[in-house]
């Protein structure tokens, strides 16, 4: 037999399935049908909660026992059930309420109750509220643990390179060296700025019916507070209720978390193709894995593919987030159905930036750091002492510090005999040129060591 993953269409079911088999379950078909299903007999429960709502009789413990079961043993087996009415409705919430009906008529007590599933409801206060819920939980059970694993993974290496010295690059030129740690941990302080940015967002639902309005909702039962109990409801979620709404709920707050993600993606992205540099450069050695083949041609290739995969992947994701942000929160009048054909990739963009986190986690853990190389590369490049030497020479109100050294080290390599014979000419305080002498590319690093050790703080 053929393995499914061999004919998928998207890779994120096919050569990567085995990585996100978490998102798959919530953000899948059967994952929204089943929160659909769990959206539908919430709002059941809560009629029936409802003191003034006397249509619906409170439900007793073994209804209650009852309807829970059916969310909480949901399985794919039912799910195809579902998709089998819908083949016959073409719609696919109407086949969900239709499903539950046929359960409940199973139960001698709930079988006269039925029509009060879907009561005064669109479909769209079902699905937002579905959604809703596939969020969360992908944001706290698949993403934000994901996150979480790249932070420690960071921080550690922050720690364990925090003193060890680096030439830096700017412009792609030698300069002011810094400690490979304190880099580590510049990518580590943004992306934890991005995750309180992306936990701080309120994920918003609506169950108000077809044009947000409780419009049949008050021609039924107009002594009932319908925006009380649907507030209520919707809490009871876990979700913040929105109380201003047309046929959908917004988007907005989709739109923050699409956002909030492709920042935190342009943040790794970029680290991703830094750490594939300092591999080039030589700064990162990878290690060896037994069997594995870096080129079908060159067999001395050790290729940083976890960090281009990153990359790439990191790349689809965030054109998928940024269509969704830009997309989602736009609607013709009260409704269209534009956004709902879009909102079924919220997945897909969910697996890309999961799949990218991956692998440039599987990246970190096949580098360390050659000392080595970077001691070298330190050792070769003087000339960044230039920096150092015309600061002090302002100090102490020397003519034209800036345009010495200029002339001593622009476009030019520097060695340390050269340099100390500069120092040694300039009319300074004894205790400044020996400071001045002392310094080497390695020692010149500023507080990187201290600002490096000091990420644990910030959390």
């Amino acid at each position: 037999m053929i393995s499914p993953e061999l004919t998928a269409l998207s890779p994120l079911d096919g050569r990567y399935a085995k990585r996100l088999g978490g998102l798959r379950e919530l953000c899948s078909e059967a994952g929204l049908i089943r929160r659909r299903l769990e959206v539908e007999v919430t709002w059941f429960k809560a009629l029936s909660d409802h003191p003034d709502f006397a249509a619906l009789p409170a439900l007793g413990a073994g209804e209650r026992r009852f309807l829970d079961r059916l969310v909480a043993d949901f399985s794919p087996a039912q799910a195809a059930e579902i998709k089998q009415i819908e083949s016959v409705t073409n719609h696919d919430v109407k086949a969900v309420e239709y499903w539950l009906k046929q359960r409940m008529a199973e139960h001698s007590s709930l079988a006269e109750r039925r029509e009060f599933v879907h009561f005064a409801c669109t479909s769209e206060d079902i699905n937002n509220l579905a959604w809703a819920l596939i969020v969360k939980a992908a944001l706290e059970e698949q993403l934000d643990p994901l996150l979480t694993r790249l932070d420690d993974a960071l921080q550690q290496l922050a720690l364990d390179c925090a003193a060890l010295p680096m030439l830096s690059r700017t412009h792609g030129q030698t300069a002011s060296p810094t400690t490979l740690g304190k880099e580590i941990a510049n990518t580590a302080f943004r992306l934890r700025r991005q995750r309180r940015s992306l936990a701080r967002i309120e994920i918003t639902g609506k169950i108000n019916g077809a044009v947000g309005n409780f419009n049949a909702h008050m021609a039924a039962c107009p002594e009932v507070d319908w925006s009380s109990l649907a507030s209520r409801m919707v809490e009871d979620l876990g979700l913040v209720w929105n109380p201003y709404t047309t046929q959908i709920e917004p988007h907005d707050m989709l739109a923050e978390i699409a956002h909030a993600l492709v920042r935190i993606n342009t943040i790794a992205l970029d680290f991703a193709r830094d750490v594939w540099g300092y591999v080039s450069l030589g700064y990162f050695r990878q290690r060896l894995i037994d069997g594995e083949v870096g080129s079908s041609t060159m067999p001395h290739k050790v290729n940083p593919i976890d960090f281009e995969n990153g990359e790439g992947n990191l790349g689809l994701a965030n054109a998928l987030l940024e269509h969704l942000a830009a997309k989602l929160p736009v609607s013709r009048w009260q409704r269209d159905l534009s956004d709902s054909t879009v909102q079924r990739s919220l997945g897909t963009a969910f697996g890309y930036s999961a799949l990218a986190w991956t692998s440039i986690l599987r990246g970190l853990e096949r580098i360390e750091p050659d000392e080595v190389r970077l001691a070298n590369d330190l050792d070769q490049a003087w000339e960044v002492l230039g920096e150092a030497v015309q600061t002090v020479m302002r100090l102490h109100g020397l003519p034209e510090p800036y345009e010495q050294l200029k002339r001593l080290t622009r476009g030019r390599t520097m060695d340390q005999q050269s340099l100390r014979e500069f120092i040694q000419s300039l009319d300074l305080p004894d205790q400044d040129r020996s400071r001045l002498l002392s310094l080497t590319p390695a020692s010149y690093t500023g507080n990187a060591e201290a600002m490096a050790r000091a990420i644990v703080r910030f959390v």
